[in-house]
This record gives C-alpha cells, sequence and structure tokens, in this order.
C-alpha cells in the first residue's frame, strides 16, 4: 500500500506543481491590471483540466468568487443567438437568404440602396450595413413607422459589401427566433440550448439564483477606483409584465444578455469545439456549425457569432468570441481540429479599452496555453 501511495505522488506531482505555478501567475497578472475576480477554464481533449476562480465575486463584502458563480458573459451570447437561429434554418422554417423584412414584419432597407434586401445572413455575419447610433435596445428605432430617425440606423455603403460589428443585428435576430418558433426568446434557449446540455444560466434574471450573480465593476479614471453595475442583472419586471411576443425580445438582449458560470461555458464551448454535439445531444447539424466558424469577412475573421483569431496566441489558430460590458471582459476560444479550449472571465480590471482583445484575457489565455496545451 505504501508503494501505491508514493506511486500516486509521483505520478501526480508534476500537475500539481504545474497547478501551482499557474496560479502564482494568475494571480500576478491580476495584480498587473488589478483584476477583481478571474474565473479561468482550460479544455484539453475534450475534458475541462484546470479549472479555478481568483479573487472577488463581491468586493465590498470581500465575498470569494466561486466556480459556481454566474457572470453576464457579454457578447459572447451572440453565439446561442446564432445556434439557435440556426436550429430554425435546419429546420427549414426559414432560410439564411430570407428577407429580414418579411421575417421581422416591417421594412428593413437601407434607404440609400432600397432595391438591395438585407438577409438573415448578413445579420449573422455582420455585413448588413446597419449600425448602432439610434441603440439596439428598441425595435421601434428601426422601424420606419415609428421613428423619424430610422434613416440613420444605415451606414453609407450596400449591405453584404463590408464587415461593421452591430449588436442591433443580434436583438433582430433574436425578435426572429421569437416570431419563427412561437416561443419566448428566453425560454426558447433555455429548452433548445441549455437544457440539453445539462448547462445552468439564461437571459431571463428571474429564472435564475441571484445569490450566484458575480458582480461587475466599472473602472472609474476620474477616481481611480471600481464602482459596481448593477444595471448588469437589472430584472426589469415591469417591462417583461408588459411584454409582446415578437417585439420585446430586445429586453432580454440578445446580442449581450446571457448569464452564466465559467465552468458551463467551457462546456457549452466544446459543443462547438466539436462542431455542433455536446452532451451527447446534436444541437444544430455538423454542416451548420461549421458555417458558423468559417471566416466570411477577413481580416475580422469573423463568421457567425464567432471568430477566428491567429494573434491571441502565436501561431496558433484559435477560434471564440469575447465580450465587454458593465466592466467585464470575458472571452472563449477553441481550438476544434485538436480539441483544446479556453474561457476566462473577469469582473472587472483596469485596460486599455481601445485593445482589439482584452490584454488580461490575451495573456492569462497564453499563460494557459504555455502550462497545459504547448
Amino acid at each position: 500500500m505504501r508503494a501505491i501511495y508514493w506511486l500516486i505522488i509521483l505520478l501526480f506531482q508534476p500537475f500539481l506543481i504545474c497547478g501551482q505555478k499557474v496560479d502564482q501567475e494568475i494571480e500576478n497578472l491580476m495584480k498587473q491590471y488589478r483584476s477583481i475576480g478571474l474565473s479561468a477554464v482550460v479544455v484539453k481533449n475534450n475534458k475541462i483540466i484546470y479549472n479555478k476562480s481568483f479573487g472577488f465575486k463581491n468586493l465590498e463584502k470581500q465575498e470569494p468568487l466561486a466556480e459556481k458563480d454566474v457572470y453576464r458573459i457579454a457578447s459572447i451570447s451572440k453565439s446561442f443567438s446564432a445556434t439557435a437561429i440556426l436550429q430554425l434554418v435546419s429546420a427549414k422554417k426559414i432560410s439564411l437568404n430570407d428577407d429580414v423584412s418579411d421575417l421581422i414584419g416591417f421594412a428593413i432597407r437601407n434607404p440609400k440602396f432600397p432595391e438591395k434586401p438585407i438577409t438573415l445572413r448578413m445579420l449573422l455575419t455582420h455585413r448588413s450595413s446597419l449600425n448602432d447610433r439610434q441603440g439596439y435596445f428598441n425595435l421601434d428605432s428601426i422601424n420606419p413607422n415609428q421613428s423619424a430617425n430610422w434613416k440613420n440606423c444605415y451606414n453609407d455603403y450596400p449591405p453584404d459589401t463590408r464587415y461593421q460589428y452591430c449588436n442591433f443585428n443580434y436583438n433582430i435576430i433574436g425578435t426572429i427566433i421569437e416570431r419563427i418558433s412561437g416561443q419566448r426568446f428566453d425560454q426558447y434557449i433555455t429548452h433548445h440550448i441549455l437544457k440539453p446540455l445539462g448547462l445552468y444560466g439564461g437571459y431571463c434574471i428571474d429564472s435564475l439564483d441571484s445569490t450566484r450573480f458575480t458582480t461587475l465593476y466599472e473602472y472609474d479614471a476620474a477616481s481611480d477606483s471600481f464602482v459596481a453595475a448593477p444595471e448588469a442583472y437589472a430584472p426589469r419586471r415591469e417591462q417583461i409584465r408588459n411584454y409582446k411576443m415578437g417585439k420585446s425580445t430586445p429586453i432580454f438582449s440578445p446580442t449581450g444578455g446571457m448569464k452564466m458560470s465559467a465552468t458551463d461555458l467551457a462546456r457549452y464551448m466544446m459543443m462547438h469545439m466539436n462542431y455542433g454535439k455536446g452532451n451527447g445531444v446534436r444541437i444544430i447539424p455538423k454542416k451548420y456549425s461549421k458555417l458558423m466558424q468559417q471566416a466570411i469577412s477577413p481580416p475580422s475573421g469573423y463568421g457567425m457569432a464567432i471568430m477566428n483569431l491567429e494573434n491571441l496566441v502565436s501561431g496558433v489558430q484559435l477560434t471564440g468570441h469575447t465580450g465587454s460590458a458593465y466592466g467585464l471582459y470575458s472571452a472563449m476560444f477553441f481550438n476544434p481540429k485538436k480539441k483544446f479550449g479556453f474561457v476566462v472571465i473577469t469582473n472587472s480590471c483596469k485596460v486599455d479599452e481601445a485593445a482589439a482583445v482584452n490584454p488580461l484575457s490575451k495573456d492569462c489565455i497564453n499563460i494557459l496555453y504555455n502550462h497545459f496545451i504547448k
């Protein structure tokens, strides 16, 4: 028995030492960027091999962050909306080439190019010629029957000729999901993606345990301090009580409102890593999963709510998405061929907002890659 004990120690000691080094490097990184809390998950060969949370879930209470704690994950949420709409496409209820005007119930047309239909595919790939100048939480702003300024929602170039990241695209997609499926957006995502994958999360605040919410903090340069952002988890109960199917959908923010733990986000990531299959369940057909990951607009590398980056880790192509809102920064990136991936989320840090990818996320992913994958 003693020999077996020492054999186990010898076998696992390198992994323990590696884990300790990673923990120390991440903690040093957090000090460098003044991160309040951070969760990091590594997937290798379709298994979670590292899963740690550091720092605080709530700064005022000095409450430590735990693996089960939930974040609003921001723009990674778009991939849930894209996955859902592609489920409806694969069921032949809609087509990627459908005119969005027909799907949404009013004219979606760039006034400078009215003869050019804007299709569902263009929304998914951010090639619609839409912008966020009028905001993106109210469909009335783009409806010619409701707003005198609807023309400001469009750019000066024809649809499908240029890429411009636009949140409005995905709030419109969420509304189309609702109109086509007949189910409220948040409930559709829960029943068709989260439950089949065995994940805890959602878009509706009151459907979740609020004690698991990780407080998000926005950095205030004037005071050189971090300020809590309660709006990140605003329940919007009055708006939901007066909800209108096929119109009120942006309340749930299909473009950025998913709430989920880093651990469950890693499990969701594995579904995309395996081209649409996770937890033994086929969520979307393989061809549509590959279509999501196919770069349509170089040099952005963007497909459909998924982008391809070659400079996140030098010489390694990674596929995924980032998110930022209310002080949070999230990153979900994977390599579908070699079956490894990373999820890194912080509830706040001090970084250069001009950076294309949050430098804390990038540095943390490089630490994880160098220790566990390289």
